[in-house]
């Protein structure tokens, strides 16, 4: 199997770009994305049932991301909990390559959050 990126970075930048003119509360829900991965595929996946809006939407978009980065490298994530639980359905070592593609997403989606948040500069500019 060769090493490939998956243009993690560029899809990390699509997503933050897209959802960086939101409110602050669902800019902010990529820190929660990453925080959350260390709990499992599971709960990442659930959370855009919890939420609402647009919050919802950002994590749901992270999730179907993910679904799309994976099946580059010939793997399908289920898109339920049950089947991400199931090793049969979805092998521990394939859960593991999706955590950490996950992860790698997420480092970049906070790493382009941050970018994209206005400096002291910017807004002292907006001020005068």
């Amino acid at each position: 199997m060769a090493w490939s990126d998956f243009s993690l970075d560029k899809t990390a930048h699509e997503l933050v770009y897209k959802y960086r003119n939101e409110d602050k509360e669902t800019v902010n829900q990529v820190h929660k994305m990453r925080t959350t991965v260390a709990y499992g595929l599971e709960r990442f996946w659930g959370e855009h049932l919890r939420l609402d809006g647009r919050k919802s939407a950002y994590w749901e978009e992270t999730w179907n991301k993910l679904v799309e980065i994976m099946a580059q490298a010939d793997i399908t994530v289920p898109n339920n909990p049950q089947d991400l639980w199931n090793s049969e359905v979805f092998p521990l070592t394939y859960r593991k390559v999706a955590l950490a593609i996950l992860t790698q997403l997420c480092d970049c989606m906070v790493w382009w959050t941050q970018r994209y948040k206005p400096t002291r500069n910017d807004e002292t500019e907006d001020d005068n």
